[in-house]
């Protein structure tokens, strides 16, 4: 028989960091991470500006921090040098460019299969994945022949080209305000006012607008794109037309709901992952993170909640304890 881990954490995010950097404090001997990615913190590394500011407070909800990750307002950077060293203080194994396909149940543990076909066995699972990692996409098509140029992120900006930058969040707001200085920049939105970002990302995107530095198209929608000699032809709902050489999607992420439903977790009446307030999903089974449907990107409560699930992992641990004695 394989080895039986204690608990096996899917994701090397803020959340999945926390939970596997709590369980080595109170005690857990056997952890197994997993991380598709080639490094810990996805997420930030890809869609976060460089310096971008990150702060404990997201979007103003203050968090008090129940864990032992010292976590502040920083910067991207300090931040990533934050979780690197947690995670080095700690014996983790971690498996990088691991990705998982299933999570069956077994009588007394989980069997967790990789994508590979490798498989694993623990006594309990958290899922911290994020929603990230499935970017929400428009309805209409994106032709092919420009795809390489219809992004997530504004890694691939180059300068000196026309952008458009569509969404309502943090990241479309200050993918826009990052990049205006060297292109020529058109934020769109569909509702008429911007209610979802922080105030002082509005605040820097409506600024930008003020000095016609930004082209802003509120209330308006797309209906369709085409390619032009090579650009993005862009036809919007009251009629006009654009043209742009890129084209940011910033639309957030989904729950990859069909992942889940293949790894043993339960959804309540409204089709969304259900946890209680110890993050449990059901029996064994934990979620941490975005995915939980808490305020998107607050990294605060992402550790929050590593901290809940070992928490209740110790509580049943004595409990089990206290029963066999």
């Amino acid at each position: 028989m394989k080895s039986v881990y204690d608990i096996a954490i899917i994701g090397a995010g803020p959340a999945g960091i926390a939970t596997s950097c709590e369980a080595v404090i109170f005690g857990v001997k056997n952890i197994l991470m997993f991380e598709k990615g080639e490094n810990h913190s996805q997420t930030i590394r890809k869609y976060f500006n460089d310096n971008k500011p990150v702060d404990k407070d997201w979007k103003g909800i203050e968090v008090e921090l129940k864990g032992h990750i010292d976590f502040k307002d920083g910067t991207k950077e300090s931040t990533l040098d934050l979780f690197e060293e947690s995670l080095e203080k700690r014996v983790i194994d971690a498996k990088f460019k691991t990705e998982i396909s299933q999570i069956s149940r077994l009588k007394n543990r989980f069997k967790i299969i990789t994508t590979t076909g490798e498989s694993y066995f623990a006594k309990r699972v958290v899922i911290a994945i994020g929603k990230m990692g499935k970017p929400n996409k428009p309805d209409y098509k994106i032709p092919v022949t420009l795809k390489n140029r219809a992004n997530h992120t504004i890694s691939d900006c180059k300068g000196n080209e026309d952008v458009l930058v569509v969404g309502g969040g943090d990241s479309a707001c200050e993918y826009a305000y990052f990049i205006h200085q060297d292109n020529k920049v058109t934020f769109n939105y569909r509702r008429e006012k911007i209610t979802k970002a922080n105030p002082k990302n509005i605040k820097n995107l409506m600024n930008c607008v003020e000095d016609k530095e930004i082209d802003l198209k509120l209330g308006i929608d797309i209906k369709k794109v085409e390619d032009e000699k090579g650009k993005f032809k862009v036809f919007y709902t009251n009629g006009e037309i654009g043209r742009y050489d890129r084209i940011i999607y910033a639309l957030g992420g989904v729950t990859p709901k069909e992942f889940l439903k293949s790894c043993c977790v339960e959804f309540d009446e409204k089709s969304k992952p259900y946890i209680n307030h110890k993050n449990l999903n059901t029996q064994g089974v934990y979620l941490a993170g975005d995915i939980c449907g808490s305020i998107g990107g607050s990294i605060a409560l992402a550790l929050n909640h590593g901290y809940n699930i070992i928490m209740d992992c110790m509580s049943q641990e004595f409990a089990l304890e206290a029963k066999s004695a």
